[in-house]
């Protein structure tokens, strides 16, 4: 079917987009939450750190688990009131802790009259039955697929950032050395991320 949609629409309408972060927080609101829905080799967190740069924001992460609950809560009530942004990682690990911040999120970061307008709350999770439907309802919901070939593979390093930056990417005074040598490791990262590029050795 792909190879059919490929050969009769274009390429384009088989090959998944880069997340558009920018775009996802131009969407958000200080009350609208903004959430990354994780799949296996996906993660968010650097093109997170250049956004907030780029925006001027601070952003304070927690990564949520045993005993971190607490931590967060606090967090996010200073952060609610001088603007900053956090980010709660790994939401489906902290199950127990789910029903607290949903119960705190209803109460003190639904209302603009209670929150910073530059406020941001990002939140990453795997799929969790237990992650809160209020606040998934309500929030920008993202998620990255992992990319699937070759092709994708390299295109997706090369959209990350730092080699995204021109400043990084053309600030090298051995040019052509430094993209080749970029290149194989772009190269060598995207045979190890497909996998279906390295085939085992067989002896008789």
């Amino acid at each position: 079917m792909t190879a059919f949609v490929a050969e009769t629409l274009g390429a384009k309408f088989v090959e998944p987009l880069p997340l558009n972060l920018e775009a996802c927080y131009k969407d958000s609101g200080s009350t609208v939450p903004l959430v990354f829905i994780l799949s296996p080799g996906s993660d968010p967190m650097s093109s997170l750190l250049k956004l907030a740069g780029d925006n001027g924001a601070k952003l304070h992460t927690v990564s949520l688990g045993q005993g971190q609950g607490p931590v967060a809560t606090a967090i996010l009530k200073t952060s609610a009131a001088d603007g900053s942004w956090v980010a709660l990682q790994n939401c489906h690990l902290a199950v127990s802790w789910m029903p607290t911040f949903e119960k705190y999120w209803e109460q003190e970061l639904t209302s603009k009259e209670k929150v910073h307008n530059m406020f941001r709350l990002w939140l990453t999770s795997y799929p969790s039955e237990f992650f809160p439907v209020a606040v998934l309802q309500n929030a920008v919901k993202m998620t990255n697929e992992p990319p699937n070939g070759l092709k994708a593979n390299m295109t997706g390093s090369y959209l990350l950032y730092p080699i995204s930056d021109p400043e990084f990417y053309g600030g090298c005074t051995k040019g052509s050395i430094w993209r080749r040598m970029l290149y194989s490791l772009c190269f060598f990262h995207a045979c190890v991320q497909a996998r279906d590029f390295i085939t085992p050795t067989h002896r008789s």
